[in-house]
């Protein structure tokens, strides 16, 4: 893991701010100062801030903006995972609360916290997302009423929780779910006759995607986005 990520984890700081205490010497590893955030640690190394040991306590929370191509596991025979995206020293240990298809992008939160994932991933609890969405053809005005009403999808029994959609272009909108049925935005499209072409999610709950974060980065949730679940 690189020293900066691990300063910003463990003092609960900004990488601006981890590279402020690295040019005022005032970082060692292993009983040496060190003025480089690039410096990679591993779990053996000794890391003090201002005489006193730094150690990598408690859960971990982080929000990553996943590019398309990846998937939401450890383990795939054809894509590579959003763990490779990951400066951590054990990702194995993180798990993605809420998965995404590999050609979906944007808000992926991943812990290491298996009660609070459940408190964004089970039916028992309401826990809406907001997704960006292109569509092949144009969107009736008509979808509105539809999705909030519920929406009969293929191969299931019930219809779907209502949604809310607000439509940005004749093919753009945005789509407020509260479940997470399998590819169920692609469906509920496709149950109105039309097409996804383009889905990204911006927001889960009350955390939404840092605008500041390009595809692939990641950072920690603070304390107030890991409090709202």
């Amino acid at each position: 893991m690189r020293l900066d990520k691990f300063l910003c984890t463990a003092l609960g700081i900004t990488r601006k701010e981890a590279g402020k205490l690295l040019k005022e010497k005032r970082i060692e590893v292993n009983g040496d100062i060190v003025k480089t955030g690039a410096l990679k640690i591993t779990d053996d190394c000794d890391v003090e801030f201002d005489g006193s040991t730094l150690h990598m306590t408690g859960p971990k929370y982080f929000m990553l903006n996943k590019p398309q191509g990846y998937v939401c596991s450890h383990v795939d025979d054809f894509n590579p995972t959003v763990f490779v995206l990951l400066d951590e020293v054990s990702p194995e240990k993180l798990h993605v609360a809420g998965r995404l298809d590999a050609d979906t992008t944007g808000l992926v939160l991943l812990t290491d916290d298996g009660q609070w994932s459940h408190r964004i991933t089970s039916p028992r609890h309401v826990c809406e997302k907001v997704y960006y969405v292109e569509t092949a053809d144009p969107i009736p005005a008509s979808a509105i009423k539809e999705f909030a009403e519920g929406v009969q999808l293929r191969g299931e029994k019930d219809l779907t929780r209502p949604a809310k959609l607000e439509i940005l272009e004749e093919c753009a909108a945005l789509i407020t779910i509260s479940e997470g049925k399998y590819h169920q935005v692609k469906r509920m499209f496709a149950a109105i006759g039309n097409k996804v072409v383009a889905l990204h999610r911006e927001q889960v709950g009350a955390v939404v995607l840092d605008e500041d974060l390009e595809p692939g980065e990641y950072r920690p949730l603070t304390e107030e986005e890991i409090a709202s679940f």
